[in-house]
């Protein structure tokens, strides 16, 4: 704001203040001033460099700006940072956070990198949780338990429909992934999957149904030596 401001344009002047002091204070004790030339130079090459970020990601704004690739409400993914944009200026894009924290992303990692852009044509996105069955339950009661469980919820789209998949046959169990579809992507993900997920345990402890816990079978070649040292 305004305050910032002023402190930034005070601590300028002073600096400013402090450098011609210091060089009017050598010229007078009689220090030659061409030996800074290195120092300055070195100066110069930083300030430059600083220079050249600032415009890129100024020039980035203006492109993020005009062809409207990343609006105002998107949910977007860049780098590690994932959030809604709830602002964009020239120079930064605000990320909100569905935790609340807010994170300030430099337009140039925005038109330098690939962003991933869940509301960008429409704001339908496809989400998807795990569970293991034991080997010896109803596969297909299971299946249609979870495509309840998640037909129960009311952010989840009925088209597409939610669908549960037979992933792979584990060591411990079988694996099972339930598909399903939301339009509200910018209320979070945690809370849905939570949700499905207690629908699931609730419906698979009512009916018998084991998620199984990790085994490991052991083998001995030669039980009779144990006994032997």
């Amino acid at each position: 704001g305004t305050l910032s401001t002023r402190k930034m344009v005070a601590n300028l002047i002073r600096v400013l203040l402090l450098v011609v002091g210091t060089l009017v204070a050598l010229s007078s004790v009689g220090f030659d001033l061409t030996a800074l030339s290195v120092v300055a130079g070195a100066l110069g090459d930083g300030v430059g460099f600083g220079l050249q970020k600032i415009a890129a990601s100024y020039v980035s704004g203006f492109i993020l700006l005009l062809d409207r690739s990343i609006r105002l409400g998107n949910m977007i993914t860049v780098d590690k940072y994932n959030g809604e944009v709830t602002r964009i200026t020239t120079r930064y894009t605000v990320l909100r956070a569905p935790t609340g924290v807010e994170a300030i992303v430099p337009n140039e990692v925005l038109v330098g990198s690939v962003v991933l852009n869940e509301t960008y044509t429409n704001s339908r996105v496809r989400h998807a949780v795990a569970v293991q069955v034991g080997y010896g339950c109803d596969l297909e009661r299971a299946m249609a338990l979870m495509v309840e469980a998640a037909h129960d919820q009311e952010r989840v789209l009925a088209v597409p429909p939610p669908k549960a998949f037979l992933v792979r046959f584990a060591d411990s169990g079988i694996e099972l992934e339930l598909g399903f579809w939301i339009e509200d992507p910018e209320a979070g993900i945690i809370g849905i999957k939570s949700d499905i997920n207690l629908a699931i345990w609730r419906a698979f402890r009512r009916e018998g149904i084991e998620i199984p816990y990790p085994q490991r079978e052991v083998r001995l070649s030669n039980p009779s030596s144990l006994g032997q040292s």
